[in-house]
């Protein structure tokens, strides 16, 4: 799993728990929600790496 996964995993996690604490997603409904939000997440961090390569040729 490259760096990019597990940072995406890590961020997903506390969005999601944050959810559950304020009663957005529920323990119930974790499973429907947490692989769309873990695509968004990585999504941009890959979106946020190409920008940063492309900042440093």
């Amino acid at each position: 799993m490259g760096k990019e996964h597990k940072e995406a995993l890590q961020v997903t996690k506390e969005i999601v728990v944050k959810f559950i604490e304020t009663q957005r997603i529920s323990p119930v409904n974790f499973a429907e929600h947490f692989p769309a939000i873990y695509k968004i997440v990585l999504d941009t961090l890959e979106a946020e790496g190409t920008r940063d390569e492309a900042h440093d040729d």
